[in-house]
């Protein structure tokens, strides 16, 4: 049976062509929706540039068929302008507010009223928790939008390890001949994934491996144990630093909780690597000004002075990796130098970068459309570190399944340029980690 789809503004900020998705049923998009899409289409970030293309496509749309009646979609289903937003008025009692949420649930709700004896299914689909809750409270089937998501749920992410259960014959053998084939320990590893080997027997033996090509397992290549004066301080860690130091895999992405030091460990890879080795010309450093592209003019001083409060976490961490030399403080280090820049997200657009060293923190409040934009700047040469943590969105539209850095882990996870780690424990300090697991 087809069913009828009412559409949120979220949904279409941040999926312009969202109705498409819905194959053959019906598409209904309340005229409150498209004044909400019209005051954002003067933004100048993402949620405008979506606001743009949707207006776009409708009114491409338009000259089809009239909206009010229906256009057909190439889904054989039918899109269509309800302009009856009228607060319903058994809902009204419920919920009285004349807020837009409330018009956009009252057409939703007045079609199922009108359907109701059809038995055609009215569905709200909402990226807003508050809508979906407020929907099916008044008995409406309420669904988020899936169609952006990149897993179904966040336990669903790739981690970009896996722990093995093994003979412990298999671990000797691993350290014996500094290789395990794939197959023989029935695994379809994909590249650049690592592996914690233990003893089925339960004895004190394990390994930790990686598998470079897919194929086989092999040891770690990079043993350091420091990095610019960095201990690794778990096995998570210490994969990271190997994916970090490695100049053949030069798109890494690394997630995790705040305090598990996923900045800390780029950027002291980054300082050694463009410093120490001179391996990369330039070490540069964005993060995004939420909302992406919002103009930072507001703010006092010059350029440098208005990114401060923003960049100020990147300043805390380069401040404790040059804290060691008291006679080139950071300070000093940064006037004298053009090889390492922080930059807003913002004004790295556009640009070509080659043979740099870039970390892009704060990662997962990108949108998919912008970390493709981001990732695509990278010159010849360059290594880009993505690392965020998917629990702490700040953006509007996205969520944990649908933002810029789950997106590039999920479509990469498969590539041999590209690596991932999730890092579990905090090492911040034993409160810092108490409260991200009780509070």
């Amino acid at each position: 049976m087809k069913k009828i789809f009412v559409l949120d503004t979220n949904v279409l900020l941040n999926d312009p062509n969202a109705f498409f998705g819905f194959a053959d049923n019906e598409v209904v998009i309340s005229s409150v929706v498209i004044e909400e899409i019209d005051s954002k289409k003067r933004l100048m970030d993402d949620v405008g540039r979506n606001a743009r293309a949707f207006s776009r496509e409708l009114d491409r749309l338009r000259k089809l068929a009239p909206l009010n009646q229906g256009v057909e979609t190439p889904g054989g289903g039918l899109l269509r302008v309800e302009m009856n937003h009228q607060r319903n008025e058994r809902m009204a009692r419920f919920f009285p507010e004349a807020n837009n949420d409330n018009r956009i649930i009252s057409v939703a709700y007045t079609l199922l009223e009108q359907n109701k004896a059809a038995g055609v299914p009215v569905i709200i689909v909402s990226n807003d928790a508050i809508v979906r809750i407020k929907a099916d409270s008044l008995g409406l089937r309420a669904e988020s939008y899936r169609n952006d998501q990149v897993v179904d749920s966040r336990d669903q992410l790739y981690a970009g390890f896996r722990e093995l259960i093994v003979p412990g014959e298999d671990i000797d053998r691993f350290y014996k001949h500094r290789h395990l084939d794939a197959t023989e320990l029935e695994l379809t590893p994909r590249p650049h994934e690592f592996f914690i080997l233990k003893d089925q027997e339960g004895r004190n033996k394990s390994a930790i491996a990686r598998c470079r090509d897919g194929k086989s397992l092999e040891p770690f290549y990079f043993l350091e144990d420091q990095v610019w004066g960095i201990h690794p301080r778990n096995v998570q860690q210490k994969m990271a630093l190997e994916l970090l130091l490695d100049d053949t895999v030069p798109l890494v992405t690394v997630s995790g909780r705040a305090g598990t030091g996923k900045t800390l460990l780029a950027l002291a890879t980054a300082l050694s690597k463009v410093l120490d080795e001179k391996r990369y010309l330039k070490l540069l450093v964005a993060r995004p000004v939420i909302p992406m592209g919002r103009d930072i003019g507001f703010l006092p001083g010059e350029k440098d002075d208005k990114l401060r409060p923003w960049m100020q976490p990147i300043y805390d961490n380069l401040e404790f990796l040059f804290s060691a030399d008291e006679k080139n403080p950071l300070e000093n280090i940064m006037a004298g130098t053009n090889s390492i820049e922080i930059e807003a997200l913002t004004y790295i657009r556009g640009r070509s970068i080659p043979k740099q060293f870039i970390i892009i923190d704060e990662a997962q409040n990108l949108t998919r459309h912008e970390a493709k934009t981001i990732i695509s700047r990278v010159g010849e040469q360059s290594k880009i570190v993505l690392v965020g943590d998917p629990e702490q969105i700040d953006h509007p539209y996205i969520d944990s399944t649908s933002n810029g850095l789950s997106y590039t882990v999920e479509q990469f996870k498969g590539e041999h340029i590209a690596g991932h780690v999730t890092l579990i424990k905090g090492e911040r300090s034993e409160l810092a980690e108490l409260a991200t697991t009780l509070l």
